[in-house]
């Protein structure tokens, strides 16, 4: 039986917050007959505290679970998080050293001194590294702190670190194609790589919404259009709220905003809410993933809203939004996925950061039933096609089955 280390630092774990792609691999991965270790810190990102090992050493896995010690820090953009997660890459190496003896090791990129942590000593070990690409620093870091030249010798030692790493893969698992051709490039490799979208299981997501729609109150005639995400610097919430405003305007007291999610811009964005009346918007906070399902089919347009300059690709919630079957007003910049907008047909590519645009955009899409109905029909078909995670994560075995000579 080969044994393989999957490591991520921002794993969700049982009764936690935060996303479910790594513990879904080493379910997946476990399943198909591979011993696995699920390597992650004794720090919970999402809820930013220490984690309760011995309530976790008490719940039930298919894989084994491994912690590697990281202090943690208070916000995703921090100076504590770099020295964090370097106390975590050493701790990762010591790690690995004891444990060995693993035939493959697949390993989650940010962050990049981690990844370069696993990447090396696989090299050591000469065995099999690949990377699951699912977002790119510091290209993000540069949205929340773009000074010419100082930023650039700032995150100059995650630059570093990701070409280091992205010299040493064997194969390359990205979460868009954007992020699975980023590694090379720099790098003059010939090396397996295959796109595998966060996704979703749509059976879990159609359970939450059968589950949690009879509790969420919709009121006739009203008309909603949600976001549901991290409300944070990337993430173009407050021309959500001020759109909400112009439709208030125009009269359209029927339109409501619904925003799911928490962050750091949530306070804010909250306050901006009521100094400007807009009375048609909810700030409705985290909902744990099935009521979010239902919330979300209960809607009739999704928002994939992003601010001009965020490097975001094609991410976590868009598996969710098309399962949701509703049509999608996308602000993202990413040319890969304006592009599957436009040719999949699930929605409308919008210019972000434009309140007109947006309230427009949302009063053509409110007279068009006919338009709606089939791009909620598209989303749901590709959702069923190429974001259900019990088909699209297959590839992710056929990659581990070619790097480690199981075909």
């Amino acid at each position: 039986m080969k044994k393989i280390a999957v490591i991520s630092m921002g794993v969700k774990l049982d009764n936690e917050k935060g996303y479910s792609r790594f513990r879904y691999i080493g379910d997946f991965l476990s399943d198909a007959g591979y011993q696995v270790d699920l390597i992650t810190t004794t720090f919970q990102h999402w809820e930013k505290a220490q984690r309760k090992l011995d309530e976790i050493k008490k719940e039930d896995y298919k894989f084994n679970l491994k912690f590697i010690y990281e202090p943690g820090y208070k916000k995703n953009i921090d100076l504590r998080r770099i020295h964090s997660h370097r106390i975590a890459a050493k701790n990762l190496t010591k790690l690995l050293e004891q444990e060995g003896d693993y035939d493959l090791i697949y390993c989650e990129i940010p962050p990049n001194d981690v990844a370069l942590a696993a990447a090396e000593y696989a090299k050591k070990k000469g065995i099999p590294f690949v990377p699951d690409v699912n977002d790119l620093w510091p290209e993000a870091m540069h949205m929340v702190l773009d000074i010419p030249v100082i930023s650039n010798i700032l995150f100059y030692p995650l630059q570093r670190d990701a070409e280091k790493v992205y010299s040493l893969v064997s194969g390359i698992i990205g979460t868009s194609d954007e992020y699975r051709d980023r590694p090379l490039k720099n790098q003059m490799l010939h090396v397996p790589k295959k796109t595998v979208y966060v996704g979703n299981e749509i059976t879990e997501f159609d359970a939450g919404v059968k589950e949690y729609s009879s509790e969420i109150e919709k009121k006739e005639g009203e008309f909603w259009i949600s976001y549901a995400g991290t409300i944070g610097t990337s993430y173009d919430i407050k021309t959500m709220v001020l759109a909400g405003k112009e439709l208030l305007n125009r009269g359209k007291d029927q339109m409501k905003i619904k925003i799911l999610g928490g962050g750091p811009l949530k306070e804010e964005l909250e306050t901006l809410a009521k100094e400007q009346d807009c009375t048609n918007v909810e700030f409705v906070g985290y909902a744990p993933y099935p009521k979010m399902a239902a919330y979300l089919a209960k809607s009739d347009i999704l928002v994939n809203s992003f601010v001009k300059k965020a490097p975001q690709s094609i991410v976590t919630k868009i598996g969710d939004y098309l399962a949701a079957g509703r049509p999608m007003i996308n602000t993202c910049m990413s040319p890969e996925f304006r592009e599957k907008v436009e040719k999949d047909g699930f929605g409308i590519n919008i210019m972000p950061e434009d309140v007109t645009i947006l309230a427009d955009a949302i009063e053509k899409l409110y007279e068009d039933n006919a338009g709606r109905e089939e791009m909620g029909r598209k989303a749901r078909k590709i959702a069923e096609e190429q974001f259900d995670r019990p088909e699209s994560y297959k590839k992710i075995i056929e990659l581990i089955e070619e790097l480690t000579g199981d075909e």
